[in-house]
């Protein structure tokens, strides 16, 4: 995925530093004269994957266009504990009043990028494919989902309109697997992805011509079975409660997809720090 569109990071930076900013920076303004300028260095504080640094850029430069700033990394890289992400050199007001939402952000993305790594990492080798999900923080999904490409997973629907999956609640009212696929593909849906949590049901999926199959909280054994039942005719995604220990093991299984939640939902934010350069002020 690339980073989201324009308008979108604009929208973001504006919502992010009206919450911070409010009416100023009172102790910015207090205590650096107008005139100050500084060097700063952004560093990790411990092994990350990097995600967001481009949009941490457009934050200082909103505040301080006149900056001089290097991002020293890309999106995407690992950087062990102590790398330098980045230089800035600028008027001082503006670049601490514009710290923390910058450090915000690539502390949140980078933190996303990191855990999906692991993650990635753990079924390398297996042909899984590790999906994200819709399991984001309201407003923050298309940073959140460019993450977790930065950190090696695939994007799986950025949004209602992008995809069809029916689950356990669209079966229920509809009254079975076989009465909603049909409802859907009359509708002229295709590539119908549909929720199942039993092997019956998987049947059910299979002969109603679903597109994709979605094996929801079940035992490995059943996964293996659900893989020789379908026997490629259809893809599986093996979804619900997966964990960094449990996921090569399901991985293991055969299905073509795993979704994992806590990967936006749970994954916390990294330590990275904003540091002055001593002796680096001097006023003009």
């Amino acid at each position: 995925m690339a980073a989201p569109d324009q308008d979108t990071i604009n929208r973001l930076i504006d919502a992010a530093l009206e919450e911070d900013l409010g009416a100023g920076d009172l102790t910015s303004a207090a205590t650096l004269a107008a005139g100050t300028r500084l060097e700063l260095v952004m560093a990790t504080r411990e092994d990350i994957v990097v995600a967001g640094l481009d949009i941490a850029v457009q934050v200082f430069l909103r505040l301080a266009p006149d900056a001089h700033i290097q991002c020293l990394i890309k999106d995407g890289e690992r950087a062990a504990s102590g790398t330098q992400l980045m230089t800035l050199e600028g008027p001082a007001q503006s670049l601490l009043s514009a710290e923390r939402t910058a450090l915000n952000i690539v502390q949140m993305l980078s933190g996303i990028a990191t855990e999906t790594r692991r993650y990635v990492d753990a079924i390398a080798g297996t042909g899984a494919v590790l999906l994200d999900t819709r399991k984001t923080i309201p407003g923050l999904r298309l940073l959140s989902k460019y993450a977790t490409a930065m950190g090696g997973a695939t994007n799986h629907r950025m949004a209602l309109d992008d995809g069809v999956l029916i689950k356990d609640n669209h079966i229920a009212v509809a009254g079975s697997v076989a009465h909603a696929l049909k409802l859907a593909q009359d509708a002229g849906l295709q590539d119908i992805e549909v929720e199942c949590d039993t092997l019956e049901q998987v049947a059910q999926a299979l002969a109603a011509g679903a597109g994709k199959i979605l094996l929801d909280n079940m035992s490995n054994e059943a996964l293996r079975k659900a893989v020789k039942m379908t026997a490629g005719r259809v893809a599986l995604e093996a979804s619900g409660g997966v964990t960094l220990a449990s996921i090569r093991a399901i991985a293991q299984t055969g299905v073509d997809y795993i979704s994992v939640g806590r990967i936006t939902q749970s994954a916390g934010a990294v330590d990275i720090g904003l540091d002055l350069k001593a002796d680096n002020t001097k006023s003009l």
